[in-house]
């Protein structure tokens, strides 16, 4: 049985009579205003980096004081069943304004690693993006486990490396390398529920995801090419497992299959060396083969580190990918 809670929106409001504004009615404008003011206020009290607001332990607990608890609109958390690698999954989607209004209408999508981190924050992004015409609407997927405090870091080290490797360190303790399994529950299971039940477009999907998670994102562009449309790497784990994704890479270009997408991938001014130097040997390996149908941009975030340039690596990159389906694109190749 798959389990579904809808996170609360906005109480009900009084009905007010439309006016036509540009085009928009006040109504829809107030609407659009909310979620953007919403979406803010969840970055401000850190539900960026935190399930809080969306995940289903969380919303369980009363609120501190007698006021009650700040929730994203427009959003679900699903605990998924069991997965064909044996694991626990959770989903947590945010959907369009208009995806009530609209029902027969399909939308592109991001799958986001890290969704227990990474949903809110970018959710909080996605409306001034929207408002200014830069990306169509859209549905935010944010993958994650369920259970209370889960181990996000030896969970996340499981399925989002390719093969197992050993570092100092309590951020690389723990099993890895199992990507291709995970690469095929999202395939497989995640991709055709969110396209059954949500109305995914699947002519337009896009995965993103930052250190391990950008290393995910770059094993699966070429791993299973023609999946997902774009993909944004922010401070990828390039170097795991001393380079191995440069010798992945190598077998895919000897294979002769193309690669047509787009790849927004980024690091950080203050990036640790071993991440930086990763980074930048596999943007010299792209740059070397010029594959002629990947749009890709590389970009440096000032005065940031490794964790900390995931706002502005997410608001570019997620402009980056959905620039193909903007009302207005911007002038990207």
């Amino acid at each position: 049985m798959i389990w579904m809670m809808r996170v609360q929106s906005r109480p009900p409001q009084p009905e007010a009579k439309d006016h036509d504004i540009l085009g928009i009615s006040a109504r829809r404008c107030r609407q659009r205003r909310w979620r953007t003011v919403c979406g803010a206020i969840a970055l401000v009290t850190g539900c960026a980096n935190s399930p809080i607001g969306c995940s289903s332990q969380e919303t369980d607990t009363p609120s501190r004081g007698p006021f009650p608890r700040q929730t994203v609109p427009g959003s679900e958390v699903r605990v998924l069943p069991r997965a064909a690698n044996g694991r626990a999954y959770q989903l947590y989607v945010g959907l369009p304004d208009s995806f009530e209004e609209d029902p027969e209408r399909r939308y592109p999508v991001l799958y986001l690693c890290d969704g227990y981190w990474d949903f809110n924050l970018v959710r909080g992004l996605y409306g001034g993006l929207v408002v200014d015409k830069a990306i169509p609407e859209l549905i935010v997927v944010g993958i994650g486990y369920p259970g209370e405090r889960p181990d996000y870091g030896r969970l996340r080290r499981w399925d989002l490396t390719p093969v197992p490797a050993k570092y100092q360190g309590a951020n690389y303790d723990g099993p890895s390398g199992h990507a291709q399994e995970f690469l095929s529950v999202i395939e497989h299971e995640i991709i055709p529920l969110v396209e059954r039940e949500y109305r995914g477009d699947p002519a337009y999907r896009a995965l993103a995801g930052s250190s391990l998670g950008g290393l995910f994102t770059l094993y699966a562009m070429m791993a299973r090419p023609g999946l997902f449309a774009a993909y944004i790497a922010p401070s990828p784990a390039a170097q795991w497992a001393e380079d191995w994704l440069l010798g992945f890479e190598e077998e895919f270009h000897r294979s002769g299959q193309p690669l047509g997408a787009r790849l927004f991938m980024t690091y950080a001014e203050k990036e640790p060396a071993m991440i930086l130097d990763g980074v930048k040997r596999f943007d010299a390996r792209l740059r070397e083969r010029a594959y002629p149908g990947l749009a890709y941009e590389f970009r440096r975030v000032e005065g940031e580190g490794h964790s900390s340039t995931k706002p502005e690596s997410y608001n570019r990159g997620v402009r980056f990918a959905f620039s193909p389906r903007a009302p207005q694109p911007e002038p990207y190749p």
